[in-house]
């Protein structure tokens, strides 16, 4: 069973929502587009033939929703060296994603699953219909749109990004589709995942035990 985080409420520690059912691995993923901000969208088509990261997520100001996202702010460059794309949704409005990524200097865009709210999140039974946000759920979609790995932690445990690393380097170099930034595919960009400090790998592993302050 999870332990909540320090200063978390008990309802955070809650399971995944009964009737989440994630796609699973081997199924295509449904389409969207989505604000980045106010105009401008992002379709999942036009990412197409490379890998996507979906990042679902609560809330932009929650305590572990800002560690998760943090996180990931900080290890993007091994995304990026297996050429993938990196995307958090929640169901917050796109000026509420503005000043969240202005605040934690954020370099990865943040859709607004807001309007209609959770319509997103709920095609990728990703969506918690009791507390009306979306669940904390990671899908790796691989250059053909095509979902390899997902998975739903608790509401108060941070995931972290290791199992997006490994659903990445389990990729194969046709899943991974073309190079971005002239690299060549494969094994070059699976070369730079050990180059991500160690330090910040071990923190990735860290998921019940996360706190809940924010970051300033």
């Amino acid at each position: 069973m999870a332990t909540a985080p320090p200063n978390a409420s008990p309802r955070d520690a809650r399971p995944p929502d009964a009737g989440s059912r994630p796609l699973a691995a081997g199924t295509p993923a449904p389409g969207f587009t989505l604000h980045v901000a106010p105009d401008r969208t992002v379709t999942l088509a036009a990412l197409r033939g490379q890998p996507v990261i979906l990042a679902f997520y609560p809330a932009d100001w929650s305590p572990v929703c800002g560690d998760q996202i943090a996180l990931y702010n900080e290890v993007r460059e091994a995304f990026d060296a297996y050429g993938a794309h990196l995307l958090g949704i929640s169901v917050d409005s796109v000026w509420c994603h503005q000043a969240f990524t202005e605040a934690r200097h954020l370099h990865f865009p943040l859709l607004a699953d807001f309007h209609p709210k959770g319509a997103v999140s709920r095609v990728y039974g990703a969506y918690r219909e009791e507390d009306g946000f979306s669940e904390r759920a990671l899908f790796v979609l691989d250059a053909e749109g095509v979902v390899r790995w997902s998975y739903v932690s608790p509401v108060g445990e941070n995931p972290g990004a290791d199992g997006i690393l490994a659903a990445l380097d389990a990729l194969t170099p046709e899943q991974r589709g073309a190079p971005r930034g002239g690299e060549e595919a494969g094994g070059q960009r699976a070369a730079a995942r050990p180059d991500v400090p160690s330090d910040t790998l071990a923190a990735q592993t860290s998921h019940a035990a996360q706190t809940a302050e924010t970051r300033p």
